[in-house]
């Protein structure tokens, strides 16, 4: 397999998505950059609405992670639960 990643703006709106997808992906590497957080991880990487909810406080809608997205590799799997992005080998 190969690796996929994510990258957010390093701001304060970002922050709980970035330690959600963190909390939900403990294999997965995460780099903070003066002006980006990018997140790699091997085969897989999963960004579930309800850590995000239950981080922010509020109900969170997956279209808003793209507010916050610079870039992105993988193929992009989603549903209103599950942002996911797939390297298949």
């Amino acid at each position: 397999m190969s690796k996929v990643f994510i990258a957010f703006q390093a701001n304060e709106d970002a922050r709980q998505i970035i330690e959600a997808i963190e909390q939900d992906n403990p294999e997965a590497i995460v780099d903070h950059q003066p002006s980006m957080v990018k997140i790699d991880c091997e085969g897989r990487l999963d960004i579930r609405r309800e850590t995000i909810e239950e981080l922010m406080g509020r109900d969170f809608d997956l279209q808003e992670l793209h507010l916050h997205l610079i870039t992105l590799a993988g193929n992009v799997k989603e549903d209103e639960d599950v942002f996911s992005l797939v390297r298949e080998a």
